[in-house]
Formats: C-alpha cells, sequence, structure tokens
C-alpha cells in the first residue's frame, strides 16, 4: 500500500499533550486537517532506555501513555507509523531476561547474538574489529548467567551502558522471526499502515566486515520482511544511515527510504546563499522517498553525504551549526572518518534554531522540503518552530535532548498562535490540498542565488521560486478558474 502523498508528522507519544490521548486531542483541536498523510509516532513501548529505542516488547504499549486503544482512534483519520527496531531488543524484555536466568538452557537463547555466531573462537581479531561501524566504544557486551555463573558475551550495537540495554539479535533464529511475525501482526490490527524498520542496517553480523548493511545477507533480510509487511497491508521504511550508494540500492529494489542528504544540502545552500548544489541534487535524486529536515536525533553527515561535500565547506556549515547551540555526535571508528579527520556523524539542534531563528529562512527551508518530490515529514518541535533546549542537555547530559522538548498545552497554544507557526501551517495545507503535487516535477533553471522549482499535473502547476539573498520564497500557481495566483509564504 503507498502511503498518502502528504505531509506528516513525527513525534513522541507525549511530546504533544502527555499521551497518546492528549496527542489525539492536539490534533483535533490546534492542528484539524493538517496531517492526514499520516502520523509517526516514536516508540510508544514499555522501554528501558534510549527514550523507547531499548522496548521490552511490541505487544504493549506502554500505560503511562495510554493503549492500544489510543493507537487505533489515531488511524481512524490518518494513517499511522511505528517504529520496529528490528537490530535489537531491551535486557529488561522477559526474552533476555530468560536468557539471563538460565543462559543456553534458555528457550529464547537462539534470539541473540552470542559473539561465537559471528566468530567461532569467541572473539574478533583486532583487524576484524577495526572494520566494524561502532556507535559505541565497544560493540559487546558482558553478562553473567544466574544458575551457573558462567558468562556470555552478546552483541550489543547501542547503548550508553555497560552492559547495554539494547541486545542484538539473531536475524538467522526461528525465534527472531516467529517474534516479528507476532509484532507485525498486532501492528495490522490496530491500525497500523506503515513501519519504520530502525537500524535494519545493523541487523546482519559477518565476520571480516564492517557489520553494517552486509551484503547479500542484508537482502535476504529484507525480502523475507517485506514479504511479511505485504501479507499484512503495511508500508515498510528501512531507516539506513549509510552512503548514497547504499540507499540508491534500496531504491531500485523498490523500498522507500530516507531523504537523508536533503536537510544539510538545504541548510548549506541557505546559509552559503548558493543552491547550485541543492539544484542539482533535486534534478537527480529517487522521487520515492520520505523527506525530513529534523528529527528526534540530528542532521544527517556522515556516512550520508560521503562524497557528496567538501570538507572545507562541511566545516563551516558545521562550525555555524555549534555557534548557533548545537552539539555534535561522532563517527567512532577511524577506519569510516575522513583522511583529514573530518568526524561528525550529526549536528544535533533545532533546525529553526541552526537557521538563526530566522522566520524567512525556515519557510523557505520547508517549501524546499515540501516541493522536493517525496512525502514530507514534519517533526513536532519543527512543527512549533523550537528553539535549542540547552537546559535539558545540561540536566541530562544527552546532547539529543536539544530538540525533544515536550510541549505541555499552554506551550502548544502560544506557538501555534505565532506568526511562523500560522505561516507554516497554511504552506502545509497547500502541500496536502494543490493537485500538481501528484503530476511532474521539474527543476527550473536560474541563478545559483535562486532555487526554483515546479510541479505540473494537466492544467494545473505551481511554481517555487527561492531567492537565497533576500531569504523571500513566492509561489505562483493556477487556481482551479486558471487564473494565476502569487502567493508570498
Amino acid at each position: 500500500m503507498a502511503p498518502n502523498n502528504q505531509v506528516q508528522l513525527i513525534t513522541y507519544p507525549d511530546s504533544l499533550g502527555g499521551s497518546l490521548a492528549g496527542l489525539h486531542r492536539v490534533l483535533r483541536e490546534h492542528f484539524p486537517g493538517i496531517f492526514p498523510g499520516g502520523i509517526h509516532i516514536l516508540p510508544p513501548f514499555p522501554s528501558s532506555g534510549d527514550r523507547g529505542f531499548a522496548p521490552l516488547t511490541y505487544l504493549e504499549i506502554e500505560p503511562r501513555f495510554g493503549g492500544w486503544d489510543d493507537i487505533r482512534r489515531i488511524g481512524e483519520s490518518a494513517d499511522v507509523m511505528l517504529d520496529l527496531m528490528v537490530n535489537h531488543i531491551s535486557r529488561q524484555s522477559p526474552w533476555f531476561q530468560d536468557f539471563l536466568r538460565v543462559g543456553r538452557r534458555s528457550r529464547y537463547a537462539d534470539l541473540f547474538l552470542t559473539l561465537d555466531k559471528a566468530w567461532p573462537g569467541g572473539e574478533p581479531s583486532p583487524e576484524d574489529l577495526s572494520r566494524v561501524f561502532l556507535r559505541r566504544p565497544s560493540p559487546f557486551s558482558r553478562f553473567r548467567i544466574e544458575e551457573t555463573g558462567a558468562e556470555e558475551t552478546v552483541w550489543t550495537t547501542f547503548g550508553k551502558q555497560d552492559p547495554s540495554e539494547q541486545i542484538d539479535m539473531d536475524w538467522k533464529s526461528t525465534v527472531f522471526r516467529s517474534l516479528l511475525v507476532d509484532f507485525m501482526a498486532t501492528f495490522a490490527r490496530n491500525n497500523v499502515t506503515m513501519v519504520r524498520l530502525d537500524a535494519v542496517g545493523y541487523v546482519i553480523k559477518k565476520a571480516g566486515t564492517s557489520c553494517f548493511f552486509v551484503e547479500p545477507e542484508i537482502w535476504q533480510f529484507l525480502e523475507w520482511i517485506r514479504g511479511l509487511a505485504d501479507s499484512l497491508g503495511i508500508t515498510l521504511l528501512p531507516e539506513v544511515h549509510a552512503q548514497p550508494a547504499t540507499q540508491l540500492a534500496l531504491s531500485s529494489c523498490g523500498y522507500w527510504i530516507y531523504d537523508f542528504i536533503l536537510p544539510y544540502t538545504v541548510l548549506e545552500a541557505l546559509l552559503e546563499r548558493n543552491g547550485r548544489k541543492l539544484k542539482s541534487y533535486l534534478a537527480t535524486r529517487p522521487h520515492r522517498q520520505f523527506t525530513m529536515l529534523d528529527c528526534h536525533d540530528g542532521i544527517p553527515i556522515k556516512p550520508d553525504l560521503n562524497g557528496l561535500y567538501e570538507s572545507r565547506d562541511a566545516r563551516e556549515v558545521v562550525q555555524t551549526c555549534v555557534e548557533r547551540g548545537a552539539n555534535l555526535s561522532r563517527v567512532l571508528s577511524p577506519s569510516h572518518q575522513d583522511p583529514d579527520g573530518f568526524d561528525v556523524h550529526q549536528v544535533r539542534c533545532s533546525y529553526y534554531s541552526v537557521l538563526g531563528s530566522d522566520d524567512d529562512a525556515y519557510l523557505c527551508a520547508r517549501a524546499i522540503q515540501f516541493f522536493a518530490p517525496g512525502i514530507p515529514q514534519v517533526y513536532y518541535a519543527g512543527l512549533l518552530a523550537g528553539e535549542n533546549d540547552a537546559e535539558a542537555v545540561r540536566k541530562t547530559g544527552e546532547g539529543r535532548e536539544i530538540n525533544r522538548h515536550n510541549y505541555s498545552i499552554e506551550e502548544i497554544e502560544d506557538r501555534a498562535a505565532t506568526e511562523v507557526v500560522q505561516r507554516l501551517l497554511r504552506l502545509i495545507r497547500f502541500r496536502n490540498e494543490y493537485p500538481a503535487f501528484n503530476g511532474a516535477f521539474r527543476v527550473l533553471d536560474s541563478d545559483d542565488r535562486v532555487v526554483r522549482l515546479r510541479w505540473q499535473k494537466e492544467d494545473r502547476a505551481c511554481t517555487l521560486t527561492v531567492s537565497l539573498m533576500s531569504g523571500s520564497s513566492e509561489i505562483e500557481y493556477a487556481d482551479e478558474r486558471g487564473a494565476m495566483v502569487r502567493y508570498r509564504i
């Protein structure tokens, strides 16, 4: 099933109104009709860490957020997307807790990726370990089995604690596949029509490789889970932060992909006041993508833009972001950094803040996003033109909290009334309703200080003109009577 070609919202279950019921109420009362394209609800499941990304189970909703009835209710008026962390499950999950009690006697033992499955000797060589694309200093955690006192070493790609709260699963395990069938069937029964495969690039672990997007095995897994999703009427969105060639391969195989290149490319064009690279990219990229500018993590750089930027230019953009309050996540593995040492994985910030809290610049960015072919997603903080939450970073020590503020009803009402949010809502309505966005797309010739994008379907056409020098944007479109209308965004 293809997703609706309209704007989607990304939000945590408790970030707009404190709960799923609160979210539903906020959507009805403050943003009616704005997101018929869908709501991506970041993990609402019981979790032991990483703000939901260390799920104990997918069969239940965290009680403080609500229940499956709330998900079903939201799904009655908009498509719902949920995450499935196919790489890992929580250390506190019933399956891993059983393994911790009795070790290899557990009926779930085969679910987990113990080190001997990748390296029969039990330990990787230094050479093998140097190839691994690391997300933490060590990709393993050691656990003591309660019954025997034996020590088990398990893959843990993610997690700040040691041992990690996020335990990697073995994609070859029949237990793993049985659980995924149960999880996906539960989603389908509760009005979930889209599933994001979070961290899917890390599923395959194989000696002598980076243990990231390992071919051909990754394609075998993707084909299996796509067959499962198709049988349940669910659309899959693989979440893969990888070099551009990998995204192109996914697209050529018929998968929806994320446009992780667009956020940086738009930002660079606006900061440098030069649209040459942005226009070249928009003219050649695949159309079957979900687009975003901001999210719960950050603006992607490495490896998503490998080969698409000059290191000097990227350093200047990153420096401007840092000067405007951003913080950075880094590529840990030296072998995956640039030869000159450039190692920025993501820039963590509010997109509004990194554009200097400039309303016009922010609306220019959103207009470009909405005119780029694909399904646009707007993160909840971006919907409200939220700014960097430096206090949350100081309190938690977690850099990603800079763009994860939970909004009270009063804050939502205040932000929704601002001019910048009202202008954004008008732009979203235009993107949702104007028929030409289901037609043909072109990048029009223009000076590099101007970006001009056009959509046309039969006699309806609209053209976006963004002046990078003045920071202004305008849409010219034919109305239902054929009259030309100019709309200053």
